[in-house]
């Protein structure tokens, strides 16, 4: 076998194993019994153990020295092992095993302390996690900032300065129309006790109708809704309420976006490199057009508002122009999650500001949820009432995910470039989306973005699917135009 053959065989049974450890982090999330968490820990740093080892392997080092790649996806295949074999060697051995341990410990503590609104039972483990993260990020900045050493786990390619120019291209705007949507009457909301179980019914049928492969996946709950897995086997969670209907419809929409990113990438690329989204920029870039710039469209919500008729019956809201004014309204709210589109991005730059303090040492542990409830009342205007509200309503931080959080405007941002270039190019959409049908929406997605997985960096799968440099313009002007509709601006 070639140096290439060598490497690459190597990897798949890797890349295997990140598999499995992904489909115990779905189970500790759905079907893990509460007090098993212990032992999960104990699981999850064995084999965390055994990836770091393979992923920090010396062979890794002499192949990739000797390595021919067959064509340009090789040459990608090779760039991807490369880095991350750069990463892996940076990163002690019993560091990474001790931080999967602690972090999968500290997503129970987390769950519990969340809902027992106890914010003192979480800090000692986030302070825990904080110290190793810290270490695991000077460890990888060797010298440089850590924080923009750990963004690139999750945006290779960028910087935190560069997020913090979109960032502050992006704010002003946002605050001026969110100013004036505000001095305006809220529409009608749903007024309605909505079955749980006709919930996620309903919910599945809409992940179908976006094109979500139940023979490849499956749809459960959880406390914080996620996508997991890839290739063959790609799950998504939701979560329910009685009193709102949208939070799991739209979460699941959103899940379904990230889970059809996975299903779609070229079966060539299966346990390798490629095979997975290649940033989570990109990755939520998905999720979001899926989620709002489809699925709160006007007209799909014209043809859900008769699917929520048929599953719940009356529920307050008298037509499809109604609903979709509900749908989209703009009202005050604490949880990221649940955000309108226009206040969403204004939540991720709290947490972004945040987490690099933290990382710094410039935020410690201890302050953390102090500094929330003074940004959150900056920002927003008005006080965090309870802690499940505020600092503990988001898993990242628990399992250790520093570095992530930006990932989600930058997809926003990403999703309004791909939204402008796909109604360039199926200018009548609209008259699918009135029947529910969101087949040529998604195969423009998969044809000029979701197929080619991880074989491009980040801006340039943007750019090869739009034609054009991403920027934060097309967002906005999309915002402007649809809230100033909804709102009569």
């Amino acid at each position: 076998m070639s140096a290439y053959e060598d490497l690459m065989a190597f990897q798949r049974e890797t890349e295997a194993l990140g598999q499995i450890a992904g489909r115990l982090g779905w189970d500790q999330e759905t079907m893990m019994p509460r007090a098993a968490a212990p032992q999960r820990g104990e699981e999850m740093a064995a084999l965390e153990s055994v990836l770091h080892a393979r992923r920090s392997d010396p062979r890794l080092g002499e192949w990739l020295e000797t390595a021919k790649a067959p064509d340009a996806a090789g040459a990608a295949q090779i760039r991807e092992i490369r880095r991350q074999y750069d990463r892996s060697c940076k990163v002690p051995g019993d560091l990474a095993k001790t931080l999967a341990r602690v972090t999968s410990e500290a997503q129970g503590k987390w769950a519990d302390a969340r809902a027992n609104e106890d914010v003192a039972a979480f800090l000692p483990v986030l302070q825990e996690v904080v110290t190793l993260k810290r270490q695991e990020g000077q460890a990888l900045a060797a010298g440089g900032d850590t924080y923009d050493a750990m963004v690139q786990d999750y945006e290779k390619g960028t910087t935190a300065a560069e997020i913090s120019a979109v960032f502050e291209a992006l704010r002003p705007g946002l605050v001026d129309l969110r100013a004036r949507v505000l001095e305006k009457p809220q529409p009608k909301g749903v007024s309605a006790l909505f079955d749980q179980g006709a919930q996620m019914k309903l919910t599945r049928k809409l992940a179908k109708s976006f094109g979500y492969d139940m023979a490849h996946g499956r749809v459960d709950k959880a406390v914080h809704p996620f996508c997991s897995g890839g290739g063959l086997d790609v799950r998504i969670t939701t979560r329910t309420s009685a009193e709102d209907p949208f939070n799991c419809i739209y979460s699941t929409i959103h899940e379904t976006g990230h889970a059809c990113y996975e299903q779609n990438i070229d079966r060539a690329y299966l346990l390798t490199p490629l095979g997975s989204g290649v940033s989570m920029g990109v990755h939520e870039s998905q999720s979001r057009i899926y989620e709002n710039q489809l699925g709160r469209s006007r007209a799909y919500t014209g043809w859900l508002f008769g699917q929520m008729q048929d599953a719940f019956g009356d529920f307050g809201i008298a037509d499809a122009d109604g609903f979709y004014a509900a749908v989209n309204a703009v009202q005050k709210g604490y949880i990221r999650t649940e955000a309108d589109e226009l206040q969403y991005n204004l939540h991720v730059m709290l947490r972004f500001d945040l987490e690099r303090a933290l990382m710094s040492g410039d935020l410690e542990v201890v302050d953390l949820e102090a500094a929330w409830n003074d940004r959150f009342a900056a920002d927003f205007g008005y006080a965090v009432d309870k802690p499940s509200n505020g600092v503990l309503q988001d898993v990242h931080w628990s399992v250790g995910l520093f570095g992530y959080f930006p990932t989600y405007s930058l997809g926003n941002v990403y999703a309004g470039c791909l939204y402008q270039a796909l109604r360039r190019d199926v200018p009548d959409l609209d008259q699918d989306l009135t029947h529910g049908n969101t087949e040529r929406a998604t195969n423009w997605l998969r044809d000029n973005l979701q197929q080619h997985g991880g074989l491009r960096m980040p801006v340039d799968t943007i750019t090869h699917a739009t034609g054009e440099t991403p920027s934060h313009a097309p967002l906005m002007s999309y915002l402007e135009e649809k809230f100033s509709n909804i709102y009569d601006l």
